[in-house]
């Protein structure tokens, strides 16, 4: 018969497990919770009991979680994330506040649309703390699963994020060549990607959306790939790596807009157009949003068609 883990398992159990993960002994890990490690262990015996199976493997520098220890840490992670947001949404509201929401963003999508929606909210609700996160939607559905976000605006990286989010379209994201002003290409006429292929570049990792468009342009146009690439996870880093060298970047259209207004970036007017996927609205499957978070999401949808019209 299958036993009801939750029954017995409580939140210093749950504390446990995530202090054993991230301390790797027992003794760093009592330390961390203010008990002795004979306690720790102890109730590491009694949390192992509870599930029937070895959590750690113990070795001679530390403990190392088991398979299913690793899955057992990430949704205890997930969940003791969730009781400290519920705990701090609850003190915010008895003490007459209103409450956090915590929202993922990918970068195209914050200048914009989120960035005006956390306006409009902030303005309806003065006393709301606004958590933002974000760049890549690989690290804010990262959050999302965690627990860590009550929503995100991005798009799925890869095929197992469907199972456990849902998606909702909001807009599209337009993505555009740029360099600093004052490039040698400024004023080549380049508008052909196989004129770019010899260039710099400074590119997300292979693993984000607009680098993979990217790489099928160029295959598509049958032009080798660069070979000459700066790779950075951060857009910030890659807009101030284009500032200061000849690198070329394909960056979302609402993010380069500012430099380009401030006479900083130019943009090389490749056809065809490189496009992306359109982002939305992302949230965790079976489990109600918060008043404030439905609220956000309203105000985001009425955006975005207001956005699509004009």
């Amino acid at each position: 018969m299958k036993r009801d883990i939750t029954a017995q398992l409580k939140i210093r159990h749950m504390s446990l497990i995530v202090a054993l993960a991230d301390h790797g002994t027992t003794h760093r890990a009592a330390d961390a919770m203010n008990m002795t490690q004979s306690t720790a262990s102890k109730m590491l015996r009694d949390v192992e009991d509870i599930f029937e199976s070895s959590l750690f493997e113990r070795k001679p520098r530390g403990l190392i979680p088991t398979p299913l220890g690793e899955f057992v840490i990430a949704n205890v992670r997930a969940q003791l994330s969730r009781l400290r947001r519920f705990s701090d949404e609850f003190h915010a509201r008895r003490s007459g506040g209103y409450g956090t929401l915590s929202i993922g963003a990918i970068t195209g999508a914050a200048p914009d649309l989120v960035a005006r929606a956390v306006a409009e909210i902030k303005r309806k609700r003065p006393q709301l703390m606004v958590e933002l996160h974000g760049e890549t939607s690989d690290g804010i559905l990262d959050q999302l699963e965690g627990g860590l976000i009550d929503l995100a605006v991005g798009r799925f990286s890869d095929e197992r994020q469907r199972s456990k989010f849902t998606f909702e379209p909001l807009a599209e994201e337009r993505l555009v060549v740029v360099a600093r002003s004052g490039h040698p290409l400024e004023s080549a006429g380049v508008t052909r990607l196989a004129d770019l292929a010899n260039c710099a570049w400074a590119l997300q990792p292979g693993t984000n959306p607009s680098r993979h468009v990217l790489d099928a342009a160029f295959d598509h146009e049958r032009v080798r790939r660069p070979t000459n690439t700066i790779e950075c996870s951060s857009i910030l880093l890659i807009l101030n790596l284009v500032q200061v060298s000849d690198a070329l970047a394909l960056l979302p259209e609402a993010v380069i807009e500012a430099y380009e207004k401030a006479g900083l970036f130019i943009r090389l007017p490749i056809r065809p157009e490189i496009r992306l996927a359109g982002f939305g609205l992302v949230t965790r499957r079976k489990e109600p949003l918060g008043e404030a978070a439905i609220e956000f999401c309203a105000i985001l949808r009425a955006r975005a068609r207001r956005q699509i019209r004009s």
